[in-house]
Parts: C-alpha cells; structure tokens; sequence
C-alpha cells in the first residue's frame, strides 16, 4: 500500500513538471464564444496536450472532448432526417435521451457517432463528463455552445448507486489499457490537469461545454434555479520543439535561419568580387553593395524575432521586437525598389550619373519608407473588426500610391533604356537590360500564379475545416513562398551587374559595329567625336580589317575615350605632317614656274 502511494506521489510530481513544460498555450473560460481550443501540433513520443483549470474559479461540471480532426465526422449526431437546418446534437442530454439520440449511460458526454461500425477506441477521441468544484454558482441557463440542444443535464434519483458514479480523475485517467488515451467511464472529479498523448502529426482540438446540473433533492421547487458551471483555464500544446510558438509558426525559426546562413554565402561571395575589382567598382555596385548588407541584417532580426517570441510568448517586449521587424520590412521593400528604379535608368551603365533624377528617386523611396512603416504599425496595432474603413484606407492608400509610382516609372524607364540602346546598336548592354526584363517578366508570372493559388486557399478560409487543412503550409503560403521568390529575384538581377575586371571599362564605353551595315548605320553622336582624315589609320577595327574574322558573344569591340583621343592625335600629326610636305612641293613648283616666266620675259625684251 505505502509502495503504491510512492509511485503516485511520483506519477503526480512528472504530472505537474510535464505541465510546467513550454509549449503552446490558450486560455480559456466560459465566457468565450466559441467552445474549441484548436491547434495543429508536431508529435514525437513526449508530445501531449494537457488541459488545466483554475480550480480557485472553477465550479459545476463540463463536458469535454479531445480528438484529432480527421475524426471530427463523429462527432455528434443529426438531430433530425427530415429538416436538415437542425444542427447536429453534440452533448448527450435527458432531452437527447428522450428522442433516442443517445443512450443513458453517456448523459453529460459528446456524442459519438459511427455509420461505418468504427467505434471510439479505434479513433482519437478522448471524451470525459468532469465534475469541477462545488462552490456555489450564478444562475443562468446553460447551453451547448457546439450547437448543442438546450436544456438541463438532470442528474438520477439514484445518482449515488448509479454506474457513473463520481471518482477521481487520476484514477480514472491512468487505468489499465493497451489504448493511448482510454475515456473514462461515469463522471469523474477533476483534481489534476488532463493529460492527452499525442503520437502523430495532426490539427487537435479541445472541446469544451458547460452543462447544468439540478439539485435531485429540489428538482420540483418551484423556485428552483439551476447552476450555470463557470471556469477558467489553459490548454497546453507541448509539441515536438521546445517554445511557445504555435505548430504552425514554429517552422519560421528554421526558416529564417537558413535564409540568413543563404544570405551570408551569397554575401560573402559579392564581397569578394566587391574587394577583388574595388578598382573597378561602379555607383550602382556600392548600391547593391549595401542592399546585401541590409538583407542580411533584415534575416538576422527575422530570426531572432521568432526565437524570442518562441521563447517568451507575445510580452512587451516581443511587441516593440515586432515593430522593429516592420521597419525594417519596409526598408527593405523601399530600397529594393529604388534599387530597381535606377538601374531601369541605366545608371552606370548608360550613364554616369542621373542628376536631379537621382534626388527624384531618393524622395519617393523615402515615401515609400515612411508609408511602409505606417501600413505595419497599423496593421499590428489596429483592430481590423472594429477599426473604421476610412482610417485603414488612410494607411493603405499613401503606401499604394507610392508602389504604384515605383512600378510605372521602373517599367517606362526601362522601356525607354532599352529603345536608346536598340537605337545605338549597343548589343551588349542591351542583352543585359533584356536579361533584366525575363527576369521582371518571370517574377511578375509567378507572382501572378501564386496569387490564383493563394487566392483559392483563403477563398475556403471561413470553411470548418480550412484551419485543419492548411496548418502546415500556412507559413509557407505568407511568408516561406515570397521570401524565396525574392531571394532568387534579387540575386538574378545582381549577377547581371556583378563586380569583374572590365566594369568601367564595359560601362562607360560605346560598343562599336562588327558589321558592314551596322557601321554605315552607327550612332552619329559617336562618330562626330572622330577626326575627319582616316586615310592611315590602320589602329582602328572598323576600317582596317579585310576579313573580319567571327567574335565570340562576350567578345565585345568597344570605342574608348583615351585611346581613341591619343590615336587620333597621331593621325592627326601625320596628316599635317603629309599636307605640309606638299604644300611645300606645291610652293617649289611655283616658284619655278614664275622665275622660268620672268626669263623668257627678259629675253623677248632684248631681242
């Protein structure tokens, strides 16, 4: 006798540490509107569900159910055959019992239903009628909230000889049975909290209805009262990782770090190319430069948001944490779009600077910035079921404006960027700005494509079960899809404008015709800055070559400022040169000329 004490002195202190184990909690009471704790949990062989009241507040008795949702469709029974806009009856009542919608022994208990002959222990529900304490409570009528019939649980004349006479929940809970989680028979006293052991992925739920009890003894008082049940308390989700996210959140923590690991490669490899050609470095490239950096700081918060939030739950802190993150969210979205806006422009590339576009560019990424940050704030802050629709458009519309504006004028740039150097059969560039809009064009496809498929989903968001169904890939659809589809956006367009040995040299320089046809159509802006006299000038490639001989595709000719300059100096001096030369030839023979007419002049005078 004494050993059996020991083990159930031992049995309640694992109890009570298992309950103090982090995990993912709900509070609870008989107030709320809905009578459903419910969430998705990852299971090993120490997961479990522990439901606790607060037994200072809690009095009555309750109904209570656990069960994973694939089985929810026995759950309850249809009321009626013929009026199918009766509810199904959930909790078995007296009135229940009376139209033979259950037996007499589940009275207080849900209601489970089988047209299959499946039977309770072959699903996962956990069903208990659980008496809490006794002292005293307010009047009121009780009514199942699951859309459970009203009326009164009655208790028998015969209560205390009856089969579901009170006993201890410990004792009920942990009898002997090969079942996971065996329900107990007759009502049972709560006196620890429930513990339900979850072995296998899944969407839970716990259930839980007050029901009403009248005193057998004054059942025809006629100033009888009944007992509403009241309570208070929290259900405990302890999945497979330690932390109080819940089971869909949770996935975000590794996520975000191995963006941030991603991020950190791929950074260090453009720092590399940056510190190899620093040289070289373009302005655009100190821009992209410094967009890396930011990214990686903006996973590195990612990151830590979560891990504290799983940690600590939602406190003051994780709040403030919270807003940091939509900062810097919204610096991110303003600088990626700059970063777009002024390379659509062809800064570095087409040209050197862009002037008062430049400080253009910079004011409406400041916007974007500030409304960025607003449109987060609020959206953490204001209560979208009570807020009124003309404060939420005053959140939304300065940012659309702004995103808007960004859009327009990146896709009118680069339109325009792309004619100048189809015009002045710049190849080279072109391929690149080409290259660019494939990559913009493919980003705007899938973002299209994912917008129809995220669409369907939450189309079903209001359905019973769309929470069941779309708990594990729930992160994947708001955060997961469009992170990757950023990262692999954002380096595409990088590796076009990648640091290398040739940057300024490529950039700033005008590719020459490698054609016949091409060089009698070339840009005349380019060859007024040649000289006129090219009878000698063997250096260049477009009029000195017999039989151009085939150029790879990277292999690019193009016209350079300082060498072009020093070339045409030479040609320049040799022309003089060769033009002096004859006219001193020229002068030679005149002078000749006129001292042989002076003689023959001078002789005809003496003769």
């Amino acid at each position: 006798m004494r050993q059996n004490s020991k083990l159930q002195a031992i049995a309640l202190g694992v109890l009570s540490a298992c309950s103090l184990a982090a995990g993912y909690e709900v509070q609870f009471s008989d107030t709320d509107y809905s009578r459903q704790v419910c969430s998705g949990m990852w299971a090993s062989q120490s997961t479990f569900i522990n439901v606790t009241f607060d037994e200072s507040s809690s009095q009555g008795q309750v109904a209570m159910v656990i069960y994973e949702w694939k089985d929810v469709k026995y759950l309850g029974v249809i009321t009626s055959t013929t009026d199918d806009s009766l509810p199904k009856t959930y909790v078995c009542t007296t009135d229940a019992v009376r139209v033979g919608l259950c037996a007499y022994d589940n009275v207080g208990n849900f209601i489970f239903s089988s047209d299959d002959g499946t039977t309770a222990n072959q699903t996962t529900f956990w069903t208990a009628s659980v008496a809490l304490n006794h002292t005293g409570g307010a009047p009121s009528d009780s009514s199942g909230l699951l859309e459970s019939p009203e009326g009164n649980l009655a208790t028998p004349a015969d209560n205390y000889t009856s089969p579901r006479r009170s006993r201890g929940l410990h004792h009920s809970l942990r009898q002997s049975s090969d079942l996971l989680n065996p329900s107990p028979s007759g009502t049972v006293a709560y006196t620890q909290p429930i513990q339900y052991q979850v072995r296998m992925n899944g969407y839970y739920c716990v259930a839980i209805v007050p029901v009403t009890v009248l005193n057998p003894t004054a059942r025809q008082a006629p100033t009888d009262v009944p007992s509403h049940p009241t309570y208070n308390g929290v259900v405990l989700f302890r999945n497979t990782f330690d932390g109080q996210l819940p089971a869909t959140d949770y996935p975000k923590v590794n996520f975000y770090l191995a963006m941030f690991f991603v991020y950190t490669i791929a950074g260090s490899v453009w720092a590399w190319l940056c510190y190899k050609h620093v040289t070289e470095l373009l302005p655009i490239q100190y821009y992209l430069s410094s967009l890396v950096a930011f990214l990686v700081i903006e996973m590195v918060a990612n990151w830590v948001y979560y891990r504290y939030l799983n940690a600590h739950g939602k406190t003051a802190a994780s709040v403030i944490f919270l807003f940091v993150v939509a900062i810097l969210d919204a610096g991110r979205n303003a600088l990626s779009f700059f970063m777009l806006l002024v390379v659509s422009l062809g800064l570095s590339v087409v040209c050197e600077s862009l002037g008062r576009t430049m400080l253009k560019c910079q004011i409406l990424a400041g916007l974007h910035f500030v409304f960025g940050v607003l449109y987060a704030v609020g959206i953490v802050e204001l209560e979208l079921e009570s807020t009124s629709a003309l404060v939420l458009l005053m959140f939304v519309i300065p940012l659309a404006f702004t995103l808007s504006g960004f859009l327009m004028w990146i896709l009118y740039s680069l339109n325009g960027t792309m004619r100048q150097l189809s015009v002045r059969k710049q190849r080279y560039k072109l391929r690149m700005f080409k290259r660019l809009y494939y990559i913009l064009l493919g980003t705007v496809a899938i973002i299209a494509i994912f917008f129809v498929i995220s669409s369907v989903s939450f189309s079903d968001r209001l359905a019973e079960d769309y929470a069941a169904k779309s708990w594990k890939i729930r992160w994947w659809l708001l955060d997961g899809y469009l992170a990757l589809l950023y990262f692999f956006t954002f380096w595409s367009i990088a590796y076009l404008w990648r640091p290398s040995e040739n940057n300024r040299r490529l950039a700033m320089s005008d590719e020459i015709a490698q054609e016949d046809e091409d060089a009698e159509d070339y840009d005349l802006e380019t060859l007024q800055h040649r000289t006129v006299a090219r009878e000698d000038d063997e250096i260049t490639l477009v009029n000195s070559r017999r039989e151009p001989e085939a150029l790879a595709e990277d292999h690019v000719v193009f016209e350079i400022g300082d060498e072009d300059i020093g070339s045409d100096d030479e040609g320049e001096t040799a022309v003089k040169k060769r033009r002096g030369g004859e006219h001193r030839a020229s002068g030679d023979k005149q002078d000749s000329a006129d001292e042989e007419r002076q003689g023959l002049i001078h002789k005809d005078r003496d003769d």
